[in-house]
């Protein structure tokens, strides 16, 4: 995994939203983002921390934050995702694990002795001239909006 720093300038991306619209993180400039990494759409740890987002929504953007969520799942499966879970907030599509592997967040994981290629599910806050002002790895799924908004 690549070791990206806080004061690291967030590498730059266009992917897809969830409606296969192009996504780019430069259209985001001048706004704090909340760049989270999760591994698969309607997984249990995965559903708790976009709900506990969802939930958090509006103290994150009373704060100034814009929430995008990043996964190696397709459109297809980010709308169900949303539609299911009534998310407010854009899911990006990483299909080719380019944006992953671009954050240093793509690579060996392992579950009941089987070793895989994965999400190492890691966030990232990026201030508003695009450079990382914080990395969560390992957040807490059931409280994660609450480490962004009250951790130093």
């Amino acid at each position: 995994m690549s070791a990206l720093q806080v004061g690291d300038k967030a590498p730059a991306f266009t992917t897809r939203d969830q409606a296969g619209k192009p996504f780019k993180l430069s259209s985001l400039k001048g706004k704090k983002v909340i760049l989270y990494f999760y591994p698969k759409d309607l997984t249990s740890t995965c559903t708790i921390q976009a709900c506990n987002l969802r939930d958090n929504h509006a103290q994150l953007t009373k704060k100034g934050f814009v929430v995008i969520g990043v996964s190696p799942d397709d459109e297809k499966s980010h709308q169900k995702f949303i539609t299911k879970n009534n998310l407010p907030f854009t899911l990006i599509t990483d299909t080719d694990h380019a944006v992953a592997l671009a954050y240093g967040v793509w690579g060996e994981k392992k579950m009941y002795g089987n070793t895989y290629m994965g999400i190492h599910r890691t966030t990232f806050i990026i201030d508003a001239k695009g450079k990382i002002e914080r990395i969560i790895t390992k957040p807490k799924s059931s409280t994660h909006a609450q480490e962004i908004l009250f951790e130093d």
